[in-house]
This record gives structure tokens, sequence and C-alpha cells, in this order.
């Protein structure tokens, strides 16, 4: 645990906290650690929702999979991200995603019964813990809203470019890398992958984006 203390550093639910007190944080949150291998999976459909995860190394995917097997990507998550804090905070039974190591990963568990309730301690970050949490589930919402904005989207060709459009703002630049292979950017905009590979080559033939792998560029 000690040598990612810099990536707890950084995550959004400890900021404002000295990293004199991540330590001991860790340790009054019941924190356990576990290393995944590529495409394990580190949390299942169904499983309960009693803890928050962070990762601290590598990549993840959080992904739904439907009755007859169809794949949606819903997010990705890198180092100091977290994941099922949503569901862990209201108290659902049974997480309806799966979060997927897109690679070699390492990730803290924390007990959510002890972020939301302060302990016999009363440990001084608490209060700045909830602060944090608060913050990063409303930005999460946001998120949400702009997934739904993807998906109200009525062709690929207007799914992909909301979607380009987005990642150019959130990276304040026309220039920008995406998280996603092909097939992967096809599952996150829940479209066929060979009509999404027909609209960039004519989006590129119509001079409006260029591409090259993951790399995108709106003109």
């Amino acid at each position: 645990m000690k040598k990612y203390m810099p990536v707890l550093g950084n995550c959004p639910l400890f900021a404002h906290i000295a990293a004199a007190d991540l330590p001991g944080l860790m340790n009054c949150m019941g924190a356990t650690e576990k290393a995944y291998s590529k495409k394990e999976t580190i949390l299942a459909e169904g499983a309960a929702a009693h803890s928050i995860g962070i990762l601290l190394s590598g990549s993840a995917q959080i992904v739904q999979i439907d009755y007859y097997g169809n794949r949606s990507i819903l997010g990705t998550l890198a180092p100091g991200d977290l994941f099922a804090e949503t569901f862990a905070c209201a108290g659902v039974k049974e997480i309806p995603v799966n979060v997927i190591a897109s690679e070699n990963c390492t990730v803290v568990f924390i007990s959510c019964e002890r972020v939301l309730h302060s302990c016999s301690s009363a440990c001084s970050f608490h209060r700045q813990l909830l602060s944090n949490l608060m913050s990063i589930l409303a930005n999460k919402n946001i998120q949400f809203h702009q997934k739904i904005e993807i998906a109200s989207k009525r062709t690929t060709r207007e799914k992909l470019m909301t979607y380009l459009m987005q990642q150019a703002k959130r990276c304040g630049s026309s220039s920008f890398d995406i998280p996603f292979t092909r097939q992967e950017l096809a599952d996150y905009l829940q479209v066929d992958r060979s009509g999404l590979s027909v609209q960039i080559s004519q989006l590129q033939k119509e001079g409006l984006i260029e591409t090259s792998r993951k790399h995108f560029r709106l003109l």
C-alpha cells in the first residue's frame, strides 16, 4: 500500500487531506488491497455493494451485459478513480454492472460504512471525506447525463460526433486521445462496429475529423 500513497494523494476522495494522515485513514477505512490480471473480473454483476473501490494501478472498464450477451461500456477507470461508490452509498443489494480489468491492475477496497459514519476515534478527516464523496457523486451524475446525451442521438454519426465533441471540451483541445479501441468505442456508443468504421471514414473524407488509432482531431 505504501508505494501507492502518491496515487491515493491524487484521488479526489482524499482531496484536502494531509498525506501524513493517509496511512491512518486507510487503516481506519478497513482498506484491503488486491491485484487483478488483464480481463479478470474485479466486481461481478450481482455482487453485494458494501465497499468503495479505488484503482491504484492499471486500467479497468465498467461494463454492462444484457440478457442476449450484448456488451455496453459505461465508463473507464484510471489510477485514482473510484468505482461502486454510488451503489455502496445507496445500499444496493446487487451491483447491476461488471468492473473488468483492461490490463493488469491493483485495487484497494474501503468500507463504505466507515466512510459514511465516524469511527469511535472521531478522526478529524471524516468531515472532509464526506464532503469529497458528495462532490464525486455530483460529478458522476454529470457524466451520467453526458452518456444520456449520447444515447439520445438516433444515428451512429450523431452519437460519434457528440462523444468526440464532449471529449474535445473535456480536454480543452480539438486534438485528443480516447481510452477506447474501435470495438470498445462501438460498445460505449452502443452501435455496430462496422457502421461506426463507415462513419469514421466518411467524416474523414468530409474533412470533419482526422484520426489515427485512439487519437482524434476535430477540424
